[in-house]
């Protein structure tokens, strides 16, 4: 008897749960041939609003874990990507094609940059935070602290390992993210958002929407409750646009990178989502 296939149709992920668009629109996703591989929901402005309700709402839980433990949440990803990683190699060699070899690459590299971003959650605030130097009897400090909700696009290939670049450094500081997956390779992202739900990060620290990034990035730009936009995958948008619509709500814009830098790990990554508060103390006078 000859098995009946039953193709997926991939939801949005938002709040921890996995949700049709309300509108009830879907698009096509076909593989490097041209052939039908699945059914995606195409995100609509009221599935980008509830994902920022989402991720406001996480913020305290996220924000507020130690960074010892969003180390190890971060960790935890990458682990359970380890455990899955020949399902998700089979969903970027149907998406980008390139030969097996390239896709396992990819998902190695997407593992290593989510244990990369997982080790530096306990060290990046003795980098950037600071003792300051003052006239006075009384300490000066300079103190990290989440930016807040940070919208992202995430590139469109390569599309595990640019979601993972994308996404990884604005989680380490404690911000949560609503991510426009890859239009075109949406799949591997929205697999990725199965890992996520089954590991420790907190319902609604990640929201992810699929379809039109041209469609919905302009209604997270001009989100009031949205604190910083990330641009790295925007750059055949009009992202000038989407800055002038940021600059109307004070938003901090990160603005696309050159492709050759866009899996690149480092730093200044998790920085550019950080604040640098400063405290001041007065010293003991006995």
């Amino acid at each position: 008897m000859s098995h009946m296939m039953i193709p997926k149709t991939y939801k949005l992920y938002i709040n921890g749960t996995f949700v049709r668009s309300e509108s009830g629109r879907s698009y096509q996703v076909f593989d490097k041939n041209h052939v039908f591989v699945a059914n995606v929901a195409m995100a609509s402005r009221k599935d980008a609003r509830d994902a920022v309700v989402a991720a406001r709402s996480a913020f305290s839980s996220w924000s507020g874990a130690s960074a010892y433990n969003r180390g190890q949440v971060l960790y935890r990803i990458a682990e359970i990507l380890e455990g899955r990683r020949e399902q998700f190699i089979a969903e970027i060699l149907q998406a980008e094609g390139g030969g097996r070899a390239n896709a396992a690459l990819q998902v190695n590299e997407t593992i290593d940059t989510w244990v990369w971003y997982a080790g530096w959650a306990d060290k990046y605030a003795q980098v950037a935070g600071n003792t300051n130097p003052v006239t006075g009897p009384y300490f000066n400090l300079s103190v990290t602290e989440p930016t807040g909700v940070v919208s992202v696009i995430a590139p469109k290939r390569p599309s595990l390992l640019g979601f993972a670049s994308a996404v990884a450094p604005v989680l380490v500081s404690g911000n949560t993210v609503v991510v426009i997956a890859s239009q075109p390779h949406p799949l591997p992202a929205l697999s990725l958002s199965e890992v996520l739900a089954t590991s420790d990060i907190p319902k609604g620290a990640v929201n992810i929407l699929s379809g039109n990034p041209a469609e919905i990035s302009p209604w997270l730009a001009s989100h009031a409750d949205i604190n910083a936009i990330y641009l790295i995958g925007a750059g055949d948008l009009n992202w000038a646009d989407l800055q002038a619509s940021a600059a109307e709500t004070l938003k901090r814009v990160v603005p696309p990178e050159a492709d050759n830098d866009i899996a690149s790990r480092s730093l200044e990554r998790i920085l550019a989502f950080t604040e640098i508060k400063t405290v001041w103390h007065t010293k003991s006078l006995s």
